[in-house]
């Protein structure tokens, strides 16, 4: 579950998790777009069309994406926006394409990898029984490709994680080193280009050299493993995107003329890029990037055969294919995908050969049809927008977007024409037999639960975050500020030893606040005390009492006086000092035990924006504090409950704590799908160092939270609320939340989810009012 325990937190980071694809394409692009040209002594004419017209589509379809990004951040990317737009038939030609795309993944990068190692040992191309070296080679790296990739994430990440930054370096290596000995010269475009005697070699340049966006998608699909709001995601998978397709883009720029000027693409013996690197680079810098490239196509090759295991896992879960696809080794990976590709693969070179050029063209046939398909239903949601909002800005968001989506559409069109008899028909036979396959076990299996439909989004998008080794996970949650309300009871008080414990794990600034009553003012800075309300003098002179014993014990502490509803204001005093916890007792002055039927701390945890640890204290020892040293956390299955997960990760990193997940069963189908679900979420936990287990049990959410945490020993209690529109406004009578937090005998961690208002008293608040129009 790289969602857990993953998580990127900029956009260079994502650089590395998802480019390994896109950037290694400068590395075997060039060889067939050349070889055309070249030999058909149309170059001076052609290329600097050919190389300007990609990155126009590059530049093009980039912007779009941004579109795509923003609006869907649950790592199903493209496909998922045109599931959205076009419905179930969009998933299943995605799905067809995509696996047909992997397998062509692949084959490209293992057949551009052996074309390194041959670059450097030409026997390779010798012949044994009727087979090229290299075929042999490029099976059994297949081979070990596939037995590394089911080993594990963790393998695949130790063998394969630094390669793109090595390919990143090796780029701005040759864009600087073109430079410095050709001078700094950009492609000429020369209209000529699209006359009727050059259209021709104009087009199939193009269509050569247009594999170099086929990893533009990835993008879209690890957004949802960035750190922060959706609208950070969004914001760093796009930089991510930028910084890859940015380089993709000034390699094909600069070094691409170098490469003209440099290379003999008549010479089958060795490659173009090769040659340009013997040219520009000093010994033994070639040879270094000889060995990148090697790495990183590598890893490209891995990253397919991972991308195969999840897209399987996913389509499982979403009931497009038998279980026995998705079914798991004992490295809790689907293997038996993989293993089918590297067959698939094997013979593909035993038949063809293991020539890049072979498979290149056909390789961006299937990812433009996909581009396409997002181009149409990113205009189709633009569309719909302008009809509620028609602004300038949205026109011409609208007219570049439709502008991608036609360039999409004619590189598609393009690819087949030029394509066509060298293997593009087979789209027109394996899509519909997938399409067919994929719609026949749907009608068997049936519609997914939302578990599944949650889990199956998941897999197919998050494949590639394996690889990427030191992303750091979300767990750098830092209590800054802690608000504690006080009413000057003895009860309330008993928040505070809980709080301090906090404060001096986190360095934390701790702000006690009391409410007085809405009819009465606060009066500030009042020269004479004897001036201010009886209420108020006193619970001013409680407050600073507090905050000596507190600042005695060594601990940063404030104290905040203010008027009106209790809760209400608490919460707007929460949002507006940025406090990042709130905690509290659940009863104060009148020691009532009746909850959530109108109290303070109801009503709060309906309003708060910010996690609230409540402490419900009774005679009971242990229910007046934790140490911190078991938790339980209530999942299931969805990803408003595992935003619980960052804090426990947060809490556990400081306390050494066991991480218990919990799942409740609705029935016995479900079982195992939520202990898979726990699993990787609990094996996540163990790669980064925490101790977790997982536990799927019981028949009921409250009563079997609260007679496992009563079981097990457990000290704190997390779980996730979904505040307005969810469980209920004020957390009312019944949900699962109340009843755990009416009768547990320790703490409770409640962290809201969803949209929360923002409070009108506070100064957001009064802007975001304003901009409302009466």
């Amino acid at each position: 579950m790289a969602h857990v325990s993953h998580k990127l937190s900029s956009s260079f980071e994502g650089a590395l998790a998802g480019g390994g694809d896109p950037a290694t394409s400068p590395l075997y692009v060039f060889g067939p777009f050349l070889k055309l040209i070249v030999l058909a002594g149309v170059a001076p004419v052609t290329f600097g069309a050919g190389i300007w017209l990609v990155v126009l589509t590059v530049a093009m379809v980039s912007a779009m994406y941004r579109f795509v990004m923003t609006w869907v951040t649950d790592g199903s990317g493209g496909s998922g926006l045109s599931e959205e737009e076009f419905g179930g038939w969009a998933v299943k030609v995605n799905a067809g394409i995509t696996f047909v795309e992997y397998t062509l993944t692949f084959l490209v990068s293992m057949a551009a990898l052996v074309t390194f190692i041959a670059d450097r040992y030409p026997a390779l191309n010798d012949t044994l029984l009727g087979l090229q070296h290299r075929t042999y080679l490029a099976i059994i790296l297949s081979l070990a490709t596939g037995w590394v990739v089911n080993r594990g994430p963790k393998t695949a990440a130790r063998a394969f994680g630094p390669a793109t930054l090595a390919v990143l370096i090796l780029l701005w290596a040759m864009i600087v080193a073109t430079v410095w000995k050709l001078g700094f010269r950009l492609p000429s475009l020369d209209f000529r280009a699209f006359t009727p005697e050059y259209l021709h070699f104009t087009f199939g340049g193009y269509a050569r050299i247009l594999a170099l966006m086929t990893g533009i998608e990835i993008f879209a699909n690890l957004v949802a493993a960035y750190s922060g709001t959706a609208a950070q995601k969004s914001r760093k998978a796009f930089g991510s995107l930028l910084i890859i397709m940015g380089t993709t883009s000034i390699t094909m720029l600069i070094v691409g003329p170098g490469i003209l000027e440099l290379s003999n693409p008549a010479d089958t013996h060795v490659s173009v890029f090769t040659q340009t690197m013997d040219s520009l680079l000093p010994k033994p810098l070639p040879y270094l990037g000889t060995i990148v490239g090697i790495i990183v196509l590598g890893s490209a090759s891995a990253a397919s055969a991972q991308g195969l295991q999840n897209l399987a896992l996913g389509l499982r879960y979403r009931h497009y294919v038998p279980a026995v696809m998705g079914q798991r080794n004992r490295f809790d990976v689907a293997d038996k995908p993989v293993w089918l590709e590297v067959g698939l693969v094997s013979v593909c070179y035993l038949v063809f050969g293991t020539h890049e050029e072979t498979y290149l063209a056909l390789y961006a046939a299937g990812v433009f049809i996909l581009l396409s398909m997002t181009g149409w239903a990113a205009a189709k949601r633009l569309i719909r927008e302008m009809r509620s909002k028609v602004s300038v800005g949205g026109m011409a968001a609208l007219a570049g977007t439709i502008v991608a989506a036609l360039l999409t559409s004619v590189a598609t069109v393009i690819i087949f024409v030029e394509r066509f008899f060298e293997g593009a028909w087979t789209y027109l036979l394996f899509i519909p037999l997938l399409y067919a396959a994929l719609s026949y076990y749907r009608s068997r299996l049936g519609a997914p639960t939302t578990l599944e439909d949650h889990l199956g989004r998941f897999f197919v998008g998050q494949y590639l975050l394996p690889y990427q080794r030191e992303a750091r996970p979300e767990d750098e949650v830092l209590f800054d500020k802690i608000l504690v309300p006080l009413d000057g009871s003895s009860f309330a008080e008993q928040a505070l030893p809980m709080a301090e414990l906090l404060s001096h794990s986190f360095s934390s600034q701790l702000t006690l606040v009391s409410v007085i009553g809405p009819n009465q003012r606060v009066v500030l800075n009042s020269k004479s005390e004897s001036h201010l309300p009886r209420e108020q003098r006193d619970l001013a002179t409680y407050l600073e009492g507090m905050v000596w014993q507190l600042e005695k014990k060594g601990l940063k502490a404030e104290s905040d006086l203010t008027s009106g509803p209790v809760a209400e204001k608490i919460s707007t005093l929460a949002h507006d000092l940025d406090s990042d916890l709130i905690v509290m007792c659940t009863h104060g002055r009148s020691g009532v035990e009746r909850w959530f039927l109108g109290s303070v701390a109801s009503r709060l945890v309906g309003l708060a924006n910010i996690p609230i640890l409540l402490i419900r204290p009774t005679d009971e020892w242990k229910s007046r504090g934790s140490r911190f040293k078991r938790f339980l956390v209530s999942l299931d299955g969805s990803q408003e409950s595992e935003s619980a997960l960052r804090y426990a990760r947060a809490l556990a990193k400081r306390f050494g704590s066991e991480i218990v997940l919990l799942s409740v069963p609705e029935n016995e189908v479900e079982v195992e799908r939520l202990q898979n679900y726990l699993d990787n979420v609990a094996a996540a936990l163990h790669e980064r160092g925490f101790k977790a287990q997982a536990v799927v049990t019981g028949s009921g959410p409250a009563r079997t939270i609260l007679a496992v945490s009563e079981s097990d020993g457990m000290d704190l209690i997390l779980m996730a609320t979904r505040g307005r529109g969810g469980i209920g406004r004020d957390l009312s009578v019944g949900s699962v939340a109340a009843r755990v937090v009416q009768a547990t005998q320790c703490p409770v961690f409640l962290v809201p989810v969803g949209e929360r208002p923002v409070p009108e008293s506070s100064l957001a608040g009064q802007i975001a009012a304003a901009a409302v129009p009466s």
